[in-house]
């Protein structure tokens, strides 16, 4: 669909409190560091695009991750997609306000989905991305469900069809990210890269299980438009630059 188009690195900061955590399955969370640093040490190493999301987005946290956000704009000049306790048009203007490019949906649009319109029609369904948390079910049409907090809680929806009708409702992106591969590093889901793939009409990211530089290819090749990876950026193990020339190597168009 877009392959002609530069493919994404984008790293992600799952923050908590103010604090970069990372865990398994979503789990055992642990500190791995400042966001705002971390945020500019990618932006140095070329990361195209850079996506924040607030896992514990409480009342009480949301100021903080105000603070974040506003600190991280004013250190980096790529787009900043935060997700996290959004709940109305009102988050989202706040979050722009504080320097945020684009939104990430994903409890809030499965609880009241006219939330996706509602956001699409005021600021341009280039700023909504949608959350997917998807695991294997035996339960689905597609085989793939749906869950929410974290993986935790599976949902009655089938992946295919709730992406289907988010993307009528006006979701610009799909961030499609694999419960069962995420934090493992073995690897993307690529079969579930290529089944979104092929019904949606916006790009696809790729997330949950990167570990190694040869994961990232087959993603793209897959149907993702963009990669996004975590705890290996974080722990030092790869760069941005790695994950670009072994894309390019690949015979990947990158930034």
């Amino acid at each position: 669909m877009t392959m002609t188009l530069a493919v994404r690195v984008i790293p992600c900061l799952d923050v908590a409190d103010g604090r970069v955590v990372k865990g398994v399955n979503f789990e055992n969370l642990r500190d791995a560091g400042d966001p705002v640093e971390l945020a500019r040490r990618y932006y140095e190493q070329g990361a195209d695009e850079l996506t924040f999301l607030d896992v514990k987005a409480t009342v009480d946290n949301r100021s903080t991750t105000y603070d974040v956000v506003r600190a991280t704009a004013e250190q980096v000049f790529i787009p900043l997609t935060v997700g996290g306790g959004i709940r109305s048009v009102e988050d989202v203007a706040r979050l722009q306000g504080h320097g945020a490019d684009k939104i990430g949906l994903n409890s809030a649009a499965i609880a009241r989905p006219a939330l996706i319109g509602e956001i699409a029609d005021r600021f341009g369904s280039q700023v909504l991305v949608l959350s997917l948390d998807v695991k294997r079910s035996g339960r689905t049409e597609s085989g793939f469900v749906v869950t929410t907090h974290g993986g935790r809680t599976e949902t009655d929806l089938d992946a295919v069809a709730w992406a289907t009708a988010a993307l009528e409702l006006g979701a610009g992106e799909l961030l499609v990210n694999s419960i069962d591969a995420d934090g493992t590093k073995n690897g993307f889901d690529t079969e579930l890269i290529a089944l979104m793939h092929s019904f949606s009409t916006v790009p696809v990211i790729a997330s949950g299980g990167a570990g190694a530089l040869e994961h990232f290819p087959p993603a793209i090749a897959a149907g993702a438009d963009a990669v996004l990876a975590a705890s290996v950026f974080h722990s030092g193990e790869l760069t941005i630059g790695d994950v670009k020339r072994e894309l390019g190597d690949a015979g990947m168009l990158v930034r």
